[in-house]
């Protein structure tokens, strides 16, 4: 990867950037209607950045619009700035859909095609399974949409090309309104202390919002920005500013108390740095290695001021002790219990399943709450039945072929192995894993570096 030319950042634009997202969300929170504003305002630029586009930069444009859409969607949600609840899937949606009627997709990509229409029958059978009193509409949409997301976005993206410099470009799409969800959680809980209740995950220092999503959206804005302070920080002063954002980035996330999205980010992260330091000379390793600890530095310091503000209870979270010290019986805070019982779904339809959002139907029926799967392996297996097999294949399976004939995508492993936790913690709640997941298929084509020839007098 060091092999190559890596374009250097344009510090004076990358800071402004920086400080209009912070000022957004300022903005949003003195004035929640401009969350709405700004919602729309997003939906226009990008909309009109796709379609103005060139063939040949059609698909970059639908890259960076879902990478901004993808890192704006919790935001939104805790500021009830989007009109519908998944409209981030449907604007991702909507952009693949812009690119594919333009540029087309790979001949190799079928299996996604595959995939989508096996989400098909599951709609039929909530709709002959269905109580009365439900919404069909809205039971479907919450657990079809995120499957719907992953497979378009793998259809248009698959084997896409794309330069290593854009991808880095698109990541920063990505984590400018990250920056400014957790500008806004400052402003919205400056005090951790006041609200600490125990070592239950928090919704007081997560925005008043889910704090399984917005740590695992957090989670995302630290790999994000580990990558910048290794890819994209050529100067002390990016360092320095990436390493503070980084920092402000990690306390967030720590202290929402939910362990999934930052022990993934924490993987992401290590994941990554083993591949660039396997695929770096000799020199680049030791600014590699000089850089990982000054990462490490950086980590002990926001996890001791975690400690602090916590109180001592964040130690105990990831120990998982309750408030007193007393270990936990259940490591999963419930999730196996659902898993089992996705599982039992499976057993008693095994061929077409309990149908979209059947799992959760079926769980109410037997009188054990209204709640929805937090794993989507589990969930897809109890209400796509045996079709959920298929679907699982492929979407494990693909990939990997892909990368064996193809290891040029630097972040593959690191991006697959973000899908596969969060969907086994947060299942599809939010777009990101599903679109993420369709990045680590992108074909990165590699700059090489300008050959300084000596002049023939």
């Amino acid at each position: 990867m060091f092999k190559h030319k890596i374009i250097k950042e344009n510090q004076v634009q990358y800071i402004m950037l920086v400080l209009m997202h912070i000022l957004l969300a300022v903005f949003i929170y003195f004035l929640p209607l401009f969350s709405k504003f700004y919602f729309i305002s997003v939906v226009i630029f990008f909309l009109i950045r796709i379609v103005s586009a060139s063939n040949k930069n059609k698909s970059k444009e639908v890259i960076y619009a879902c990478c901004y859409v993808i890192g704006s969607e919790v935001l939104f949600r805790m500021t009830s700035g989007a009109f519908f609840y998944e409209a981030a899937k449907y604007l991702v949606i909507l952009y693949m859909l812009l690119g594919i009627f333009s540029t087309g997709v790979s001949k190799k990509s079928y299996p996604y095609f595959i995939f989508l229409l096996l989400l098909i029958p599951s709609i039929f059978v909530a709709y002959m399974r269905m109580d009365y009193d439900s919404n069909l509409r809205t039971n479907i949409a919450f657990v079809l949409s995120g499957p719907v997301c992953l497979g378009i976005s793998a259809l248009y993206l698959y084997d896409k090309r794309i330069t290593l410099n854009d991808l880095l470009q698109a990541l920063k799409y990505l984590s400018l309104p990250i920056i400014s969800m957790t500008i806004y959680l400052f402003l919205y809980n400056p005090s951790i202390k006041n609200v600490l209740k125990g070592t239950q995950s928090n919704f007081e220092t997560s925005g008043g919002f889910g704090p399984n999503q917005v740590a695992t959206i957090l989670g995302v804005g630290m790999f994000i920005l580990s990558v910048r302070l290794f890819m994209k920080s050529s100067n002390l002063s990016l360092k320095i500013v990436n390493g503070i954002i980084l920092g402000l980035i990690s306390f967030r996330g720590i202290v929402t108390f939910s362990r999934g999205g930052i022990m993934t980010a924490i993987l992401m992260i290590l994941i990554f740095l083993t591949i660039i330091y396997r695929n770096a000379s000799r020199t680049q390793r030791s600014k590699i290695v000089y850089t990982f600890f000054v990462l490490i530095i950086l980590g002990t310091a926001v996890w001791t001021i975690s400690s602090s503000q916590t109180e001592g209870l964040i130690d105990k979270r990831y120990a998982n002790q309750d408030k007193s010290g007393r270990e936990k019986e259940d490591l999963s805070t419930g999730r196996v219990d659902l898993f089992i019982s996705d599982l039992e779904g499976f057993i008693n339809y095994p061929f077409l399943g309990a149908g979209a959002n059947g799992a959760k139907e079926l769980r109410l029926k037997n009188n054990a709450g209204l709640k929805a799967s937090h794993n989507e392996i589990s969930r897809l297996l109890s209400e796509h039945g045996i079709f959920a097999i298929i679907m699982l294949l492929i979407l494990i399976v693909k990939p990997l072929l892909y990368h064996f004939n193809n290891r040029r995508n630097l972040f593959f492993y690191a991006f697959l192995c973000f899908w596969f936790a969060t969907i086994n913690h947060s299942a599809m709640r939010i777009a990101a894993p599903g679109f993420i997941y369709a990045l680590a298929l992108l074909d990165i084509k590699y700059e090489k570096r300008p050959l300084h020839r000596k002049r023939i007098v």
